[in-house]
């Protein structure tokens, strides 16, 4: 508990205890009602003394209905008359206010918890970074931490910032970041992210990028900016509390005053009394706490559950969103495929093995592709940038260089035919790089990449959560995309794509797909940013350390696992299911509250159970939603 809430728990029992003691005086003491209205005030005061000032505040401040308004009108009404009819019950003026901070201290703890276990989660924030000066370490701001800088990472350190090994192995924990306890070896010459914790060997990191724009501070700011965007349902529930409040009022001011004069101008007797204690009683049960406080928080909670699995949902929209999920489209490398290309193979014609592989590595020497990069590892030797220029990229088609002053190509098939080079055809199911050295075809490279080992049990898990189509897109050959689209069952494949190809073909079926399904895209993040932004939803895979996925995504997978889509949407589709069934309950229980209050027949007792009571069961239900392991 922090300061506040002790704080409240301390007015609660000091106003427990004093009306305990008062009602044991009164029993055996006759006092005038005067006495008891002040004696009763004091644990009145005492209690909701900050209940009275939020009141007159609002008031001032011309935004008067909310619960602090209505409660205390209901509770100095309640009081007023206790004492005008000389009853001298002013019990139930403090137990209304009393409860209703015992619904607020328990709100209070249940936000804090929810914010203390997505905290602890999502605790990766670095304290410090080891830079060594004159043989020591020292420890500085990981903000005053330059690029290019070697910062040293002792065991249980957390990384403080991006970088690459330059000295050291160890094995890393990325629980924070992926949401498996699988631990990650790491080796001299391998990327290291920030956030991960360092378990054994001390690691010595040349950072690649500044502590504000590391791995950490992104997914941090993240999950910070995650609760601005707030869903449809969030959207609904405070325009209705605009709208509700002011009408409840209205609702109980005629409810004090039509009946009465209906009854005078019928000669019946008005009884003020009543009327005006069941109006009250009307405020206390119309009070929308449980609503306000739940909903909120029961995003607030699937947000964090789902943070806690490596799944970080951008906003509580696209956690809305995903739960009408209906379609799926996967991009294949990076997603389905591990991304992990190999050269399996080279076909040769005018040049020899070595030749070809030798000018194919120069050529794509200026790329960060994966086909590009296992070229370059094939060839095994250090690239020697001079040798090459005029590097020219045709988009979906490959790319063209001088090497040695001759002019290479280096492509797929539509690269041949644009240039006018007659290839030959490849049986091998793989990626094929043709080549061409001065407009004669010099022969092919295949390039085989692996599937990821849960890419077919994802599909299965999809099915079974309810989507109604899976489609691959790729740029791929299109025996290539059949081969791999059959062994991971997806419906439907598109293959040879370019990438405003892709655009298109997600257009198509977001046009073919009714108003209320969503659809899903599945890209690296990087390549698929323009088609991850024109899904419905856009969802990054394989996302440890890519800046882009995370700016382009609206939910992001710290892991590349694609079994992690299926959970993110039973995640979301729990969450809703908690937000529904607290709208559907709290509503349906005040309704029914209120008109037994309206007529006579619920007392006040009944209107805290219809408050604090259903606002208690409402936030229990809500933390639900934080718990997501076995989704």
């Amino acid at each position: 508990m922090n300061k506040k809430q002790k704080k409240l728990l301390y007015r609660i029992i000091a106003a427990a205890v004093l009306i305990v003691a008062i009602n044991v005086v009164f029993n055996f003491v006759e006092a005038p009602i005067l006495i008891k209205a002040i004696t009763f005030l004091v644990p009145y005061l005492i209690i909701g003394h900050d209940i009275i000032k939020k009141a007159f505040k609002g008031i001032k401040n011309r935004q008067p209905f909310d619960e602090s308004f209505l409660m205390a009108v209901a509770t100095v009404g309640a009081y007023a008359i206790a004492f005008i009819e000389q009853s001298g019950d002013f019990n139930e003026a403090v137990a209304v206010l009393l409860f209703f901070q015992v619904g607020e201290l328990f709100e209070s703890y249940a936000v804090g918890k929810s914010r203390r276990n997505i905290t602890e989660l999502m605790d990766i924030r670095p304290d410090y970074a080891n830079i060594e000066i004159d043989g020591e370490l020292e420890q500085v701001d990981p903000d005053e931490v330059e690029v290019g800088s070697v910062i040293i990472v002792q065991p249980g350190e957390k990384v403080p910032i991006d970088g690459v090994v330059i000295e050291g192995n160890s094995v890393l924990n990325t629980a924070a970041l992926t949401g498996e306890s699988l631990p990650r070896t790491i080796h001299e010459g391998d990327e290291i992210i920030s956030g991960s914790i360092n378990m054994e060997g001390v690691l010595k990191i040349r950072t690649s990028k500044e502590f504000g724009d590391s791995t950490v501070s992104k997914i941090l700011e993240l999950v910070e900016n995650a609760s601005s965007r707030k869903s449809k349902s969030e959207a609904f529930i405070a325009k209705f509390s605009r709208i509700y409040t002011p009408a409840v009022c209205f609702s109980a001011l005629a409810l004090a005053v039509l009946p009465p004069i209906v009854s005078l101008v019928m000669g019946i007797n008005p009884a003020f009394g009543d009327w005006i204690y069941r109006a009250l009683t009307f405020l206390v049960i119309s009070c929308p706490c449980a609503l306000v406080i739940s909903i909120p928080l029961s995003f607030f909670a699937g947000l964090g559950g789902a943070s806690h699995e490596g799944i970080l949902i951008k906003g509580s929209n696209y956690l809305e969103a995903l739960s009408k999920a209906k379609y799926v489209v996967f991009d294949k490398t990076g997603t389905l495929t591990k991304g992990d290309f190999e050269v399996s193979g080279v076909h040769h014609n005018s040049m020899s093995e070595a030749e070809l592989i030798d000018l194919a590595a120069h050529a794509e020497s200026a790329s960060s592709h994966p086909i590009s990069k296992s070229i370059q590892k094939a060839y095994g030797k250090e690239i020697d940038r001079s040798r090459v220029s005029e590097i020219k990229e045709i988009s979906g088609h490959g790319l063209t260089a001088k090497v040695d002053g001759k002019l290479i190509a280096a492509g797929n098939e539509k690269l041949m035919k644009l240039l006018g080079v007659k290839h030959e055809p490849c049986h091998k199911v793989g990626t094929i790089v043709h080549m061409a050295g001065d407009g004669v075809y010099a022969g092919h490279i295949v390039i085989s990449d692996t599937l990821k080992e849960n890419s077919a049990e994802a599909i299965k898990s999809l099915k079974k959560a309810g989507i109604k189509k899976t489609v691959m897109l790729t740029g791929d050959a299109n025996a290539v995309a059949e081969a791999v689209a059959k062994e991971v069952g997806v419906d439907e494949v598109y293959s040879e794509l370019l990438p405003a190809d892709k655009v298109s073909k997600v257009e198509e079926l977001l046009e073919k797909k009714s108003e209320k399904e969503k659809l899903v895209f599945v890209g690296d993040g990087i390549n698929d940013a323009p088609v991850l932004t024109r899904a419905d939803i856009g969802i990054a895979m394989g996302a440890m350390g890519s800046d882009a996925a995370i700016e382009a995504a609206d939910v992001v997978l710290m892991d590349d696992d694609p079994k992690k889509i299926s959970k993110a949407i039973n995640i979301s589709r729990k969450c809703l299911r908690i937000v529904y069934e607290n709208i559907w309950f709290a509503i349906g229980i005040k309704l029914i509250c209120l008109v037994l209050g309206a007529f006579g027949i619920a007392n006040m007792w009944m209107a805290i159970f219809a408050d604090v009571g259903v606002m208690v069961i409402a936030v229990l239900n809500a933390i639900r939603a934080l718990f997501v392991k076995k989704l």
